[in-house]
């Protein structure tokens, strides 16, 4: 049985199974997932809990199983625990999990538990996943994306009996909020939690949320190329400025911006050619939102503003290098903004040629 972790509470409700499988990055959401399954378990008279983690090539597998199979004598149930931090169990412990699978079909008295970090789509099809999905609960849980995230910190205020004002002050603070936490869902629920020591129950203001909530905000170069493709320009300067401040390397930056620039200008010429835009997407190997995007800016982009970006990322490319170009900055990072600004600013509908930020330029 699969399910999103949004329906794991009402399956719960419904009763107890014996094997679960929690898959996923976002470490506050996959607890909650756990915690959730253990206190129903407690109050089911789990009483003993043994915990397994796999590291490195020589694990003991046999333990797992054994403990798996087998009670001690100060408890008639128990949780097992498996937690595989690199999703990789290998051939070995690919066997091993299948058995513990079945080894966990039914079972009355021992509950098993398997953790997993985010799963590849050519995991998810391994023998050794279908084993756990067709003996038991998995739950995928997603991360929460930025769009989603100024409702879900309402919800987390809710709550705990708080609440922003109505209307646009109140989705004004939820926006400063999430700016403030994105990518770091951990030290949301913690700044969400502060409010709750630091404020009595009720609406807050603008002013109380900005003076409490630290700018814990961790950026992924990876989630810059979506904001770029969506035209987020204050988000995206926001991004660069937080991935600068993180020590995020300057090659990785423009690798990402790159290769969206030639990922686009290819499905533009495949559509040239006669290509369908799905087929042409596939060949470029876009997919899941970045579909999406693509999908909505490449009807804005013509061919002479790709050939433009083309060389821009050149350039770039050059001075995060080492060389210094006329009409662009010197430092890597401005240069990086304005190839940035250059791509968001026509994903986002203007067609205005950008300027050049107000920077030396040499």
């Amino acid at each position: 049985m699969q399910l999103a972790l949004s329906q794991l509470q009402p399956h719960l409700q419904k009763g107890l199974k014996s094997l679960y499988t929690l898959h996923g990055d976002e470490a506050l959401l996959v607890q909650e997932g756990l915690d959730a399954i253990r206190a129903l378990a407690r109050a089911q008279g789990f009483t003993e809990r043994s915990v397994y983690s796999v590291a490195g090539a020589h694990f003991d597998w046999s333990e797992v199983l054994a403990a798996g199979g087998s009670l001690s004598l100060f408890a008639e149930k128990q949780m097992v625990e498996l937690r595989i931090p690199s999703g990789k169990p290998g051939k070995e412990g690919g066997e091993a999990i299948v058995q513990l699978a079945e080894q966990a079909r039914g079972s009355d008295a021992t509950l098993t538990l398997v953790i997993l970090p985010r799963l590849d789509k050519t995991t998810r099809a391994s023998p050794w996943f279908a084993a756990l999905e067709s003996c038991g609960v998995t739950v995928q849980v997603e991360p929460v994306e930025r769009n989603a995230l100024p409702q879900w910190i309402a919800q987390r205020l809710a709550v705990q009996g708080q609440r922003v004002a109505a209307g646009e002050e109140g989705q004004r603070a939820l926006q400063f909020f999430a700016d403030r936490v994105e990518g770091n869902l951990l030290a949301a629920h913690q700044e969400i939690q502060k409010l709750a020591l630091l404020f009595a129950p009720g609406e807050l203001s603008f002013e109380q949320i900005e003076g409490a909530v630290l700018n814990v905000a961790r950026y992924d170069v990876f989630k810059l190329s979506e904001a770029v493709l969506a035209g987020q320009t204050a988000r995206v300067q926001r991004m660069l400025d937080g991935l600068q401040a993180e020590g995020e390397a300057e090659v990785l930056v423009h690798y990402t911006l790159s290769e969206d620039i030639r990922a686009l200008k290819r499905v533009k010429d495949a559509i040239g050619l006669g290509r369908p835009l799905p087929m042409a997407l596939r060949e470029q190997r876009v997919w899941g939102v970045k579909e999406r995007l693509y999908e909505r800016v490449l009807p804005r982009l013509s061919d002479a503003a790709l050939s433009e970006l083309l060389q821009a990322a050149h350039q770039v490319d050059g001075i995060v290098k080492g060389l210094k170009l006329a009409d662009w900055p010197i430092d890597n990072w401005q240069a990086l903004h304005r190839l940035a600004m250059m791509l968001c600013t026509l994903c986002s509908g203007n067609a205005k040629p950008v300027a050049a930020p107000s920077f030396a330029m040499r």
